[in-house]
């Protein structure tokens, strides 16, 4: 299983490389622009727009800057401006920033959507578009987004290599399980969890792990009954959870995660010197370049009571127009032009395929998987598995002060580095979650 994977890795990376043939040189996604841009200056009949999207995730901005070539070569007069950075660990105050000094993207990635269609900076996806996909959460009784992909599961990456060394011969069916698994690795010498705490973004995959097990599984409304005063942060749930979270980080992650950058955990993983991350699938086609022979497996991570809850859920986020761009109808045709070609069949399997993602689209999308992203599929389809979302990934009445969860994962990283005490630091989130409510309000 584990060769599949590395021949079907291999067959994405030579079919982008034909697709893009004629539109690169040896360089990045922006000389990319440069060289179709320059192709189609002889037409005389340039449509160009800008585009922009969450970054931090180097298998996404590979793909989504492969896709952009090969739509620019098939649309020789329409140019595409990347101008995405390559870090999403503030994405949502880049965004503000660009739409403070007027270059607000014409076409861009939206996580924020409630925010964004609250302050009139984008419109609803064109009616003809909608078709394209399943199912479309609404916003305000609208669609504003062409979700980029599926939300995927996120788990246990782990080295089998570590775990046979260990002695581990089974995978854990409860957390207490998991626990006795890093007391194993431990004494066979080996760091159990690599964690790449640089990047405040990263925080969300451990926080989001034990918000879901112990909140957001038993009740998906939480977010909008805390909002109305009804639910804490000192609740014993969430400090059961909270608890958690900083008992793990003290005992089995490697000492260096506050200095480890998210894009440093692939490589920490396949050179041995930790045995586990935990991540999701976007992550091995990174794991399997940084290591083509490494052999990996992935599980979901079982609650206390051997449950597993996954991320899971649609949510509004995805590719969506600017309401400066809508006012352009040639802007709004090629834009347009270019979601239907991102989600056409061919290019969107090849980038579904390059970063192991979940397909949005009605029609069916396929692409050659290895045993651990069958595992993630199997996942999202066994009904026994409870899927949720991510605390800021809610919207509606659930929907979260926008700034609130990265004060929220700094906070918890100040909890662990400082051993502080959890109830107190959830009666400072408390306070700190009401103000961003008051101020939003106004």
């Amino acid at each position: 299983m584990q060769k599949n994977t590395k021949i079907s890795m291999a067959s994405v990376l030579l079919a982008a490389m034909l697709l893009l043939s004629g539109c690169r040189d040896n360089s990045t996604g922006s000389s990319a622009v440069t060289q179709a841009g320059a192709g189609a200056a002889a037409s005389g009949n340039e449509v160009h727009f800008s585009i922009a999207y969450a970054a931090g995730d180097p298998a996404t901005k590979q793909a989504i800057v492969a896709t952009i070539g090969a739509f620019m070569k098939a649309h020789p007069d329409i140019i595409i401006q990347d101008s995405s950075e390559l870090s999403a660990s503030a994405y949502l105050d880049w965004l503000k920033f660009k739409d403070a000094v007027g270059e607000f993207p014409d076409l861009v990635e939206i996580r924020d959507t409630d925010a964004f269609a609250g302050a009139g900076k984008i419109v609803p996806l064109p009616a003809d578009l909608l078709d394209l996909f399943g199912s479309l959460p609404q916003v305000n009784g609208k669609v504003w987004n062409a979700p980029l992909f599926g939300n995927a599961p996120e788990g246990i990456i782990y080295s089998k290599q570590a775990y046979t060394s260990a002695g581990i011969t089974r995978l854990p069916q409860t957390y207490g399980e998991f626990l006795e698994i890093q007391q194993k690795l431990k004494a066979n010498g080996i760091t159990p969890l690599v964690v790449g705490g640089k990047d405040i973004f990263h925080m969300g995959f451990w926080v989001n792990k034990f918000l879901i097990d112990d909140v957001y599984a038993k009740d998906p409304d939480w977010n909008a009954k805390r909002t109305a005063g009804q639910v804490s942060f000192t609740d014993d749930n969430v400090v059961r959870a909270m608890s958690d979270f900083k008992e793990l980080f003290e005992t089995n992650v490697d000492k260096g995660w506050l200095g480890t950058s998210d894009n440093q955990t692939a490589s920490i993983l396949v050179s041995g010197r930790a045995a586990q991350l935990y991540s999701g699938t976007w992550m091995f086609s990174q794991i399997e370049e940084a290591g083509p022979d490494f052999e990996y497996g992935f599980y979901a991570l079982p609650d206390r009571e051997g449950r597993r809850n996954i991320v899971g859920l649609p949510s509004p986020s995805g590719w969506s127009m600017s309401a400066e761009a809508a006012k352009d109808p040639d802007k709004m045709e090629a834009m347009k032009e270019f979601i239907r070609f991102f989600f056409a069949p061919e290019p969107y399997s090849i980038f579904l395929a390059g970063i192991n993602g979940l397909p949005s689209t009605k029609e069916k999308v396929t692409y050659e998987t290895g045993e651990q992203m069958k595992e993630a599929l199997r996942l999202v389809a066994d009904p026994d598995v409870t899927k949720s979302l991510m605390i800021n990934n809610w919207w509606g009445d659930n929907l979260i002060p926008p700034e609130f969860r990265n004060w929220f994962y700094k906070l918890l990283q100040e909890m662990v580095v400082n051993d502080g005490n959890v109830a107190e630091y959830m009666k400072r989130a408390d306070l700190e979650y009401d103000r961003q409510v008051r101020d939003n309000r106004l």
